[in-house]
């Protein structure tokens, strides 16, 4: 029995995203830890992965750790923000107040709860959606605003827009709390603690490299290097605290109340109201 449990845990099967927001987390995880086997695919195929049981954790999306209320986040290590995060936005043009169709970057289901949040809590809007497909242009779609995410988000579209909201910003202004973007989630049947310090030894290695981390990653995202760096340093923020649970908590408050995340006792937020 000795021989399988060591077997079993030689092999923890670890998802993540190849996204710059998650290089700091994922910064020498492997080379540290041969018992885990690290692979990288897109958020929701991930969450796939993580619910059919092809992964014991995974880096999803928030939305998608609201899925199954027997998840549970297993790291203090998560992407979030605590105000302008500079990589998710919506470009408006019309008035926000007038919005009637909204464009969704299919890259990010959490972004399109967080747009449909926002919009509900600051002009009380419920717009039809449509899709922008990953690998479409930002020109593809005829719509009052368009939310888009990563590279395209941070090199703006060139385009007639009378607003454009940075996501972390308002929700920050509106809520008066960080956002969570992504944390590290495991299966319920999934009950290995050293998981939690490899993933936080991570976190820590990353933020102690980003200067080399920015500098290999600037040109494939077509920033210099003292761009990558702030955008790491000073846009988001990696450690799940106390008030980083709060703005998870609200926010799967308000995503409950729209149809967009199942009930969850441990999620409840009593007050929904910002502060």
């Amino acid at each position: 029995m000795q021989a399988d449990s060591t077997i079993r845990v030689g092999r923890i099967r670890v998802g993540a995203v190849r996204y710059l927001n998650t290089k700091p987390l994922v910064h020498g995880l492997a080379a540290a830890n041969p018992d885990i086997d690290l692979s990288f695919d897109l958020p929701s195929r991930l969450a796939d992965k993580l619910a059919s049981g092809d992964l014991d954790v995974a880096l999803i999306p928030s939305v998608e750790f609201f899925q199954d209320p027997s998840y549970s986040i297993v790291s203090d290590a998560c992407i979030a923000c605590r105000g302008p995060v500079w990589s998710v936005k919506i470009f408006f043009r019309k008035p926000p107040a007038e919005v009637r169709t909204l464009a969704l970057d299919e890259g990010s289901r959490t972004s399109a709860a967080l747009s449909k949040v926002l919009l509900s809590e600051r002009f009380d809007l419920k717009p039809q959606t449509v899709p922008l497909p990953i690998d479409s242009g930002f020109d593809s779609v005829d719509a009052d605003a368009v939310l888009i995410i990563g590279d395209r988000a941070i090199h703006a579209p060139a385009g007639d827009f009378v607003e454009i909201w940075d996501l972390g910003q308002v929700w920050r202004q509106w809520s008066g709390k960080p956002f969570v973007f992504a944390a590290w989630v495991a299966r319920p049947e999934f009950d290995t603690p050293q998981i939690a310090a490899a993933l936080s030894a991570a976190r820590d290695a990353g933020l102690a490299h980003l200067q080399e981390i920015a500098a290999a990653e600037a040109p494939r995202h077509r920033l210099t290097a003292e761009q990558c760096l702030t955008y790491l340093r000073d846009n988001l923020h990696f450690t799940l605290g106390p008030d980083e649970e709060s703005g998870l908590s609200l926010f799967h408050a308000h995503a409950v109340q729209r149809g967009l995340a199942p009930p969850n006792d441990r999620w409840t937020h009593h007050d929904c109201e910002a502060t």
